[in-house]
């Protein structure tokens, strides 16, 4: 039985997507090189490249690619509960002790946006790219701080971790692979999808992003976040 054209390149996509949060592990193991600085400045700008991203994605390619397929209630309903759900989530996290809260937030823009990046195959490579691009880059720095949050809490010896990180890559792949197959033939569902996660995504960085870049008199940071949303911007424009 041969493969779905397109079906190759979405698992693709979504695996070298996915590739990005043990390298992103990997680099955050190394503690040893200049550690104050690293806890500080450089911490602070992975948190703001990531916010940046994450922007991107819902403004250049989550959004424009879901609203056409729906009303503007059905747009406000997905929105509302993307960031509502969220914020519970986050809530149960932070009550919890919020050990997890890094990795969890990761996977949950991670895994829809795979499953979005899978259908988008099906309407043209451009957006479907610039989506693939735009995970890997978030994932670097989410990955980055959720391995420094876990081990934080608790050392865990580090080829562990990076092995727990390298499994949940493959969820990028199998979530495109979901997408491919069964999302395209639902727009609406697929649109809603896009857009719950997109609400998520701005709670999460209004919510734990942001709050955790400010420094005073450093300036890194905040160009960190203009740099990652320029970034996107930038693929945006060089597909289009």
């Amino acid at each position: 039985m041969s493969m779905p054209d397109g079906l190759g390149q979405a698992l693709l996509l979504g695996g070298l997507a996915g590739l990005t949060i043990p390298l992103g592990g990997a680099l955050a193991a190394f503690e040893h090189w200049r550690p104050q600085w690293l806890e500080a400045e450089f911490r602070h700008s992975v948190i703001a490249f990531g916010a940046g991203v994450l922007l991107a994605a819902v403004a250049l390619v989550l959004v424009p690619e879901s609203v056409p397929n729906l009303s503007m209630v059905q747009v406000a309903l997905s929105m509302t509960f993307g960031s509502i759900a969220f914020m519970l989530l986050d809530r149960m996290l932070s009550s919890s002790g919020g050990t997890w809260s890094q990795l969890l937030a990761m996977l949950l823009d991670f895994i829809p946006e795979a499953a979005a990046l899978g259908a988008l195959l099906t309407q043209g490579q451009g957006p479907a790219l610039l989506l693939a691009l735009l995970m890997a880059l978030q994932n670097l720095p989410e990955s980055f701080n959720a391995f420094r949050e876990l081990q934080a809490h608790q050392a865990r010896p580090v080829y562990r971790v990076l092995a727990v990180f390298t499994a949940l890559a493959l969820l990028g792949p199998l979530a495109a692979w979901i997408g491919f197959l069964w999302l395209t033939s639902m727009p609406a569902v697929l649109s809603s999808i896009m857009l719950l996660a997109s609400g998520g995504i701005l709670y999460l960085i209004f919510q734990d992003i942001a709050p955790q870049v400010p420094l005073k008199r450093h300036w890194a940071p905040p160009l960190g976040a203009v740099l990652g949303f320029l970034l996107g911007l930038l693929g945006n424009i060089w597909i289009g």
